[in-house]
């Protein structure tokens, strides 16, 4: 029984940032190995894009984890705090989104964690459930709870105040109303990026303060690196790689990533044991395993999570076919539109290219071919008939001009 405790918490530990409260964790699980008693963990998103990257699920993997261990996962979807500006870890407010905007974007986050956590030991929950119903009244006496001097204690809101930086006040209420939800789903533990320290800590602060026999143990997970393995994943920044992408884009990007971060991929978003992963280690560098073997067993793992098996199959072969022979992969998708189109207007209404801007730069720096042969006209307008066009390894599509 005890070596069990101490795998789960070593599994629960591993590539945490910082925990506060381990030894909550450990009579937590202790208790549901010995009495089958499941605990309550919370982790809040709020809506503010409408899909999640690999980024986000470095919290959700850890949350599947806890319900291996006896977790109940609250997946707390802020559809009330999505309309205050949160600037943790920003110098600036973050834009307040519509009611609209953060409904659509919820149920897109609905459709993509449930290909990560277990939907029987999963409830999806709004916190405008008992925020909207605090009204003026109970939100004067939550703030009452906390002093201004606690609050300036958060590094972003204390940067911000030394520069003469605004701060409105209705940013101090995040916290507290963040707090307040740990209180109102009575959190055993609750999970969150290492940026939202302070956040966390306050609903350990709201717990006692209103009088719960507990106080929540935190949980922090440090940000996922993008694909340049510097910047954390955003979409910003364009480093990212989307659970919604397409199996094909999904295996190359993460075959495109260095074989130093590779282990750090590894340790955040895949489900294989540390006993496993140590072993795998151990093989890359007694040159067992080829690092590029190993990194093709992630791709494989991500892609069959967020598709299917077959789908990274059939990825993996795509890719090898154009990577390893420089071929054209077997399945194209294919983009219907009128003769004498303007290359780039075709590149940015098929989505394979941002902007008009973006195209011309990928047509002066080589990157664009139509059936094999390079674009050298920024200018080109193309007649009737089915091109295969191409920018750089990764992107292709069947053009149908009729």
């Amino acid at each position: 029984m005890e070596s069990k405790i101490n795998n789960a918490l070593n599994e629960i530990q591993r590539g945490v940032s910082e925990i506060i409260g381990i030894e909550y964790i450990k009579d937590l699980v202790s208790s549901y190995f010995k009495n089958g008693k499941r605990f309550i963990v919370k982790a809040g998103f709020d809506p503010t894009a409408p899909d999640l990257h690999l980024g986000h699920s470095v919290l959700l993997q850890k949350l599947a984890t806890l319900q291996r261990f006896g977790a109940n996962v609250k997946f707390l979807i802020g559809d009330f705090t999505a309309t205050i500006g949160d600037p943790s870890g920003k110098s600036e407010t973050r834009k307040v989104l519509s009611r609209e905007e953060v409904l659509k974007n919820a149920k897109t986050y609905e459709d993509q964690v449930f290909k990560i956590l277990m939907p029987e030991h999963t409830e999806v929950c709004f916190n405008s459930k008992w925020l909207s119903a605090l009204g003026s009244e109970g939100m004067l006496q939550l703030t009452g709870k906390f002093s201004v001097a606690r609050m300036l204690e958060r590094d972003d809101f204390a940067k911000r105040y030394k520069e003469n930086q605004p701060i409105s006040i209705v940013e101090f209420m995040y916290p507290l109303l963040q707090g307040y939800d740990s209180v109102m789903l009575d959190c055993d533990i609750e999970c969150g990026g290492n940026d939202q320290k302070f956040n966390l800590l306050v609903g350990r602060s709201m717990q006692r303060v209103y009088g719960l026999d507990k106080e929540q143990s935190v949980l922090m997970m440090p940000l996922l690196e993008g694909l340049d393995g510097v910047n954390k994943m955003s979409k910003s920044l364009g480093n990212y790689i989307g659970i919604t992408d397409s199996p094909n884009d999904m295996y190359a990007k993460i075959l495109s990533i260095s074989d130093v971060m590779m282990w750090r991929y590894y340790e955040l978003i895949s489900a294989i044991s540390i006993n496993d992963l140590n072993k795998l280690k151990e093989d890359v560098a007694n040159g067992l395993i080829h690092p590029k073997n190993a990194k093709e067993n992630l791709a494989l793992e991500i892609v069959e999570r967020y598709h299917s098996k077959d789908c990274a199959k059939n990825a993996k072969e795509n890719f090898d076919l154009v990577f390893s022979q420089d071929s054209i992969p077997k399945d194209l998708d294919e983009f219907n539109t009128e003769s004498n189109i303007w290359i780039c207007k075709l590149l940015v209404d098929s989505k394979m290219s941002s902007s008009s801007s973006q195209a011309r730069r990928d047509i002066r720096a080589g990157a664009v071919k139509i059936d094999g042969i390079k674009v050298l006209d920024e200018n080109l307008k193309l007649k009737s008939g089915i091109y295969v066009i191409q920018i750089g390894k990764r992107k292709f599509l069947r053009a149908i001009i009729k």
